[in-house]
């Protein structure tokens, strides 16, 4: 691959990074990825026709990446499509460009972790009041939800009463049981696109009396609905998000709930690890 194509690709990538984009656009950069250069000589019309959306679709991509229409994105692509024309990318390069920027995104969302890190004294106390509240309620809807799973998966090895909230309107029966059961705290997963009925959810947990808190990325919108919130950067790369940053926020969680009663948390491990060995649970050797 020659430096003029390399540049061209990176530069496409470029435009495209620092932009939080739905799966339709994404769609969208996608086709302008693979099929440049003469994707930049295309009319909105064509574009939408080719990658199977609206023509405000379309429009509406160009605006998300800065611009103030397709027209104007267009002449910031014409320049790049140029440069590639002489020696085009292949799609292994494209796709090796395009794989490497998203892993390169994901560090440096892991690397604002670390420093945000620095202060560990917001991540330390809400450890402590969420391994305080029995039961401990955990929230997650959508593309939350898997998040949220492993995260209740891994505190009930050292927390003695957690539940993991489903969607819809029964999660108000939930967190109503919850409440009346002594508990004093939920802990709920907002990832993009934030889902409507888990701001309802947190509303309701907040009329209830029960305090909420959430491991979000950093542009939750609902930050004001919500006690305590951490955050980590998304990966917003490729078609569907990247979530290394709150998988490793969420595991520094569960450390802070097990240091804040350690004792409790090693009886309950080791228990685990008995029971795990009696029922043969894992595959050894």
């Amino acid at each position: 691959m020659t430096d003029g194509a390399a540049s061209a690709t990176e530069r496409l990538l470029a435009l495209f990074n620092g932009h939080r984009l739905s799966p339709t656009q994404r769609r969208i950069a996608q086709y302008l990825l693979d099929h440049m250069p003469e994707a930049a000589f295309l009319s909105s019309v064509d574009v939408a026709e080719r990658v199977g959306v609206s023509q405000p679709s379309v429009t509406r991509f160009a605006m998300a990446l800065g611009f103030s229409g397709y027209p104007a994105m267009r002449d910031a692509l014409r320049p790049i499509a140029l440069r590639a024309t002489s020696a085009p990318d292949s799609q292994e390069d494209i796709r090796r460009n395009e794989f490497q920027a998203a892993v390169d995104a994901e560090i440096r969302n892991l690397t604002a972790l670390r420093d945000a890190l620095a202060d560990p004294r917001p991540v330390l106390d809400l450890g402590r009041d969420l391994s305080g509240s029995r039961p401990l309620t955990v929230l997650g809807s959508r593309i939350s939800g898997p998040l949220a799973a492993y995260f209740a998966y891994g505190a009930r090895r050292i927390h003695p009463d957690v539940r993991l909230a489903g969607g819809g309107s029964t999660v108000a029966d939930e967190l109503l049981q919850s409440r009346e059961a002594g508990g004093t705290w939920v802990l709920a997963f907002a990832m993009p696109r934030y889902a409507a009925e888990l701001r309802a959810a947190l509303r309701c947990a907040r009329e209830l009396g029960l305090r909420t808190a959430v491991i979000s990325d950093v542009l939750m919108p609902f930050a004001s609905d919500v006690d305590v919130s951490l955050s980590a950067g998304v990966g917003s790369r490729l078609v569907f998000d990247s979530y290394a940053g709150p998988t490793v926020l969420a595991t520094i969680l569960l450390q802070a709930i097990a240091d804040a009663e350690p004792d409790r948390a090693q009886r309950r491990l080791d228990a685990y690890e008995q029971l795990a060995e009696r029922h043969g649970f894992f595959i050894t050797g």
